[in-house]
């Protein structure tokens, strides 16, 4: 079953259980799914992975204007922001502790014999492709500039 098809069948339970917070999250997943598939000209599907940049895109949005809102003493905005990005992470895949994600970067540099900052790129790379959907972007450039340091 496609993520989709996932997410069609959750709002119909959202709706008959009357979950509000939980029918706003699954809906901002369906658009963001429907206008990916619209940008890609007619695909039928998306993959796993494109899946999964779609529902990261969204917890990164939701976390950012979260911070926003917290910045500006708006709590009730926060609040939605915090409730649909739970909603969202529910289906990604599990998220990897930064301890986890700093052993799978040292096999990472051990691998490709980095030595420097020189060599960030590199590492970058194969740890973007080998954490994908379980860690964020931001986490892993932080723990490579801190390794290659």
């Amino acid at each position: 079953m496609s993520l989709e098809q996932k997410i069609n069948q959750d709002i119909k339970s959202a709706m008959i259980a009357k979950d509000s917070i939980r029918l706003r999250g699954l809906r901002a997943i369906k658009s963001a799914i429907l206008l990916a598939k619209t940008e890609k000209a007619g695909i039928e599907e998306l993959t796993l992975e494109a899946e999964i940049k779609v529902l990261q895109k969204l917890v990164k949005q939701r976390k950012e204007s979260g911070e926003i809102y917290k910045s500006q003493n708006r709590d009730d905005l926060f609040q939605i922001e915090l409730e649909e990005q739970q909603v969202i992470e529910e289906y990604l895949p599990k998220q990897l502790s930064k301890e986890e994600v700093e052993a799978v970067i040292k096999d990472i540099i051990s691998e490709t014999g980095a030595t420097g900052m020189k060599d960030m790129g590199k590492v970058m790379g194969l740890a973007n492709q080998k954490l994908a959907g379980q860690a964020d972007g931001k986490t892993v450039s932080e723990v490579v500039k801190a390794s290659l340091a």
